[in-house]
């Protein structure tokens, strides 16, 4: 009888501790995606943007997980995020919230440096991908950024 009350006392806890880890790995990543940062790179559906199209995307990272998107200097949607830095590749949820995409949930995955970051999704209703790679038919995203310099 001891061990079953220890063997339930462990799958009551383990979720509770594993939420914990998670909320705390998420808040983590939060505060280290917080600020803006520039596009260096896009990829759609197999297909590179040049360069200049890249840097024109820029988005505002807060660290409550709102972000705010902007194209050739204009707010074009912003909305919510959730984190998983658990899985890997690290999962991201983004849903707009205003402008472009409203209401859409968009599954994708993401990787964190010091100054950059990347993340490949799919479009709204898409299955999230599992690399960070976009072929023709895809219909995958991928996006490099670079932090923006404080001034």
């Amino acid at each position: 009888m001891r061990q079953l009350t220890v063997i339930l006392a462990f799958l009551v806890v383990a979720p509770v501790i594993a939420d914990d880890a998670t909320d705390k790995a998420m808040k983590e990543d939060r505060a280290k995606i917080a600020g803006t940062w520039r596009g260096v790179m896009i990829e759609v559906n197999g297909g590179r943007l040049s360069d200049e199209d890249a840097r024109q995307v820029m988005v505002v990272n807060g660290t409550d997980g709102t972000w705010v998107l902007h194209h050739k200097g204009k707010v074009i949607s912003r909305g919510t995020s959730t984190f998983n830095p658990t899985k890997n590749p690290k999962t991201v949820d983004f849903t707009p919230t205003e402008g472009e995409g409203k209401g859409n949930s968009y599954l994708g995955i993401y990787e964190l440096g010091e100054s950059t970051r990347k993340m490949c999704f799919a479009p709204a209703g898409k299955k999230r991908p599992e690399a960070f790679t976009t072929t023709s038919g895809s219909e995958h995203i991928l996006v490099r950024f670079e932090r923006e310099k404080k001034k």
